[in-house]
């Protein structure tokens, strides 16, 4: 249960090994590059009050302890290695988790933009293999009835109708989303002065394209669908917490830089706040529209 209470030596907080090249806009535009596409083009929908605790702890811990690690590394300081040890398994999981349902959003998008070009990649190219397999089973069980599936069990029963192999092994996988996995770690691992040049180009395309949402969504807004204002009640809201944070995912990926950042203890404090605080929120309410059904 070791800790090490403030005692990051200057040789640990001022690294050589990395190259301090991020400033403030660098770290805000990384972080809406995390959260954007986590957020609001994944599980758009989720409110965003509850997250302001968060953002303030992210950024106090940040400025104290101006340490690449993130999570892992500030409760190190905090309550030692072994506590330490399981926010680092945990951050693993909760990494693993949002990359693959990131890569599976992207890959629909990406599959539906080629359709609006009339090119069509075939279902067992754009399906992961467990979601196909299991929706075959299912359309066997119901004696090949279509007609009481979904439209995505439906695309899925047909990615393993289609798909080549022999027996009862199938060739099925999101090619999109594994291409889109390993290019972004080819970028990652080139390192960051090039990676961020990527990453602030990105994000000027995205948030062009959520403005663009929000510019002409405006002409549609109904407010007699606001009435009544939380129809699901105190239960309902409490749902979406979960969503929310996974929203927000973007804090854990900025503090990670500490150690590429020129000014770590001023920049990490700011880009978090100015990411939270003013443009990912605006952002992300200003994509918020009731529908007939009481649902954000």
């Amino acid at each position: 249960m070791r800790d090490r209470k403030a005692g990051f030596s200057d040789a640990e907080t001022e690294s050589d090994g990395l190259k301090r090249v991020l400033n403030v806009k660098d770290l805000t535009l990384m972080g809406i590059a995390a959260v954007i596409g986590a957020g609001i083009f994944s599980t758009i929908g989720k409110c965003s009050i509850p997250r302001w605790s968060r953002t303030l702890c992210y950024a106090e811990f940040a400025s104290r302890i101006p340490v690449a690690g993130s999570a892992y590394t500030y409760a190190y300081a905090s309550f030692g290695e072994l506590i330490a040890w399981i926010i680092g398994w945990d951050l693993l999981m909760e990494y693993a988790i949002g990359n693959i349902a990131v890569a599976i959003s992207w890959s629909e998008y990406f599959t539906n933009l080629l359709k609006g070009f009339n090119i069509h990649i075939p279902a067992y190219l754009t399906m992961d293999y467990l979601s196909a397999s299991k929706a075959h089973a299912e359309f066997v069980a119901a004696g090949s009835n279509l007609s009481g599936m979904s439209e995505k069990a439906r695309f899925a029963v047909q990615a393993w109708t289609d798909a080549p192999g022999s027996g009862n092994f199938r060739f099925i996988a999101d090619i999109p989303a594994l291409a889109i996995v390993f290019f972004i770690t080819y970028l990652v691992y080139i390192g960051i002065k090039e990676t961020k040049k990527a990453t602030n180009a990105m994000v000027i395309l995205k948030v062009g394209v959520v403005l663009a949402v929000i510019i002409l969504g405006f002409f549609y807004v109904k407010p007699a669908n606001w009435d009544p204002f939380m129809p699901n009640g105190f239960a309902g809201m409490m749902k979406g917490v979960s969503g929310v944070f996974f929203a927000y995912i973007g804090f854990d990926a900025i503090s990670t830089t500490a150690e590429e950042c020129k000014n770590p203890q001023r920049d990490l404090p700011k880009g978090i706040d100015i990411l939270s605080n003013n443009l990912y929120s605006s952002l992300h309410s200003g994509c918020l529209s009731p529908n007939r059904n009481g649902q954000l």
